[in-house]
């Protein structure tokens, strides 16, 4: 009895086994019949279906880059004629407003050459009237004045420092190095196609008009009246002429527009250059050779007026004076004695006053002064009798003990004159130093200041004089 009942066990194992087979063979059969089929061929990976497979994938490649090439070209033609489009119908507008808005006049300038709706173009135009451009306003002192800052083609000279900034340095932000780019060429604009009311005829009968470059511009100036806009004041001259173009712009927070221009001849323009004196001899026979190599050996048209107060050292004066005189045969200049204390207020009056040739040009100086000839252009270009005065700022010198202390010597005074922040700084809170015609200065209502260097801007900034 137990055998049998071992037989059964075992038959019911295999029985057991066999069916398990059985089933994950039909499990097997029917993964393979209910499969999903496979994209193309249906080739399965391996070997066989392998190049195959890398013709069809080309194939795709193919045609997809044929479709995206045949898209970018329709997108083309469509740009293109989109911007052909557009531009019939900016053509269509500018006639339009051509026909319908009146022409501008000459006060009106775009860097775009497109004309402008009429309202704007009347806001423009108040901005300007209501700017110190055309004529000078009334201020309470010297102060109020809102200084130009000067810049060349390649260098600006800046008034306000800060930390980082120096005296004289290229433009460094970009915005600012294209706005004196856009300026520069805005003024070649105005003197190269000239309106009916700047006067300048085509060809002058004589040849074709003579044209102007970069290569032409000598030196702006601007300054900006923060509710009203900036004015720019542009000189250019050809190397053989002895005439300057001068142009002035206003960007009144928006386009470019002209104000001026005008052709400026200073070959016959006498510079009196006036110094108040008391003692000092030294500094004095400094200033005489500054003045015999500018003004005697390179300007050739100035004259020099001394007001020398007291009687102590005044031969000294007078033997300087004299001995340049015989060295150079320059007589061209006026020595006045007070025995008074000095007082440089007076000493101006009267140096004005000893001029007895009628209207002339006169630079207040001290002795320490050092300019150039480029300097006394910019005073004949900047000062208009009755209408501008000109006040520089000057660029004072540090003590030379102070900042060549390294040094055993300090440099001769040619090489300390640099603009270097460690060097000097702007004196633009001082107007001793003034460039401005006899008859302006002897109109103004006089009020001396001893030994101060305020004596005429007081009265000046009431006048209708721009203050330049």
């Amino acid at each position: 009895m137990p055998r049998r009942g071992f037989l059964f066990q075992a038959r019911t194992r295999w029985l057991l086994i066999g069916l398990a087979v059985l089933l994950s063979l039909l499990l097997f059969m029917y993964l393979l019949e209910c499969a999903p089929q496979t994209d193309g061929n249906g080739s399965l990976p391996g070997i066989v279906g392998e190049n195959f497979g890398k013709e069809h994938y080309q194939a795709l490649l193919q045609e997809q880059e044929e479709h995206y090439q045949t898209r970018a070209m329709s997108l083309k033609r469509q740009i293109a004629q989109l911007k052909q489009e557009l531009q019939e119908m900016s053509d269509k507008l500018k006639s339009l407003q051509e026909k319908k808005t009146p022409k501008v006049s000459s006060m009106g300038y775009q860097a775009t050459k497109e004309q402008a709706p009429n309202d704007l173009l009347e806001y423009l135009h108040s901005q300007i009237d209501k700017a110190e451009v055309s004529m000078g306003a009334k201020l309470p002192s010297e102060y109020g004045v809102i200084p130009f800052e000067s810049f060349t083609s390649m260098k600006v000279f800046q008034l306000e420092m800060g930390l980082t900034r120096h005296p004289e340095e290229k433009p460094v932000r970009k915005d600012k190095r294209d706005e004196l780019v856009e300026v520069i060429e805005a003024g070649l604009e105005v003197i190269n196609n000239p309106d009916e009311e700047d006067g300048q005829d085509e060809d002058d009968g004589i040849g074709e008009r003579q044209l102007y470059n970069e290569n032409d511009f000598v030196e702006g100036y601007y300054r900006t009246e923060r509710d009203k806009g900036t004015q720019y004041e542009l000189f250019y001259k050809k190397a053989e002429d002895m005439e300057y173009r001068h142009v002035t712009l206003f960007r009144p927070f928006g386009p470019l527009m002209k104000v001026k221009s005008e052709t400026v001849d200073i070959s016959r323009s006498i510079i009196n250059i006036i110094v108040p004196l008391a003692g000092r001899t030294e500094a004095f026979a400094q200033f005489m050779q500054n003045f015999r190599e500018v003004c005697i050996n390179q300007d050739k048209r100035t004259h020099l007026t001394v007001v020398y107060f007291g009687q102590e050292e005044l031969s000294e004066v007078k033997s300087i004076l004299e001995s340049v005189a015989r060295e150079t045969n320059f007589h061209n200049y006026t020595l006045v004695s007070l025995n008074e204390e000095f007082n440089r207020g007076r000493g101006l009056d009267v140096g004005a006053r000893a001029w007895e040739k009628g209207e002339v040009l006169m630079f207040f100086c001290d002795v320490d002064i050092y300019f150039t000839a480029e300097f006394l252009n910019s005073c004949r270009l900047n000062a208009e009798p009755g209408k501008r005065v000109f006040y520089p700022v000057v660029f004072s010198l540090y003590n030379p003990a102070i900042v060549y202390a390294n040094q055993d010597v300090p440099p001769p005074v040619e090489q300390q004159l640099v603009h270097k922040k460690d060097s000097g700084f702007w004196r633009d809170f001082g107007f001793g130093m003034t460039c401005q015609y006899r008859t302006d200065f002897l109109t103004e209502d006089l009020t001396w200041k001893s030994k101060a260097g305020v004596e005429r801007m007081s009265t000046s900034t009431g006048s209708t004089c721009t203050v330049t």
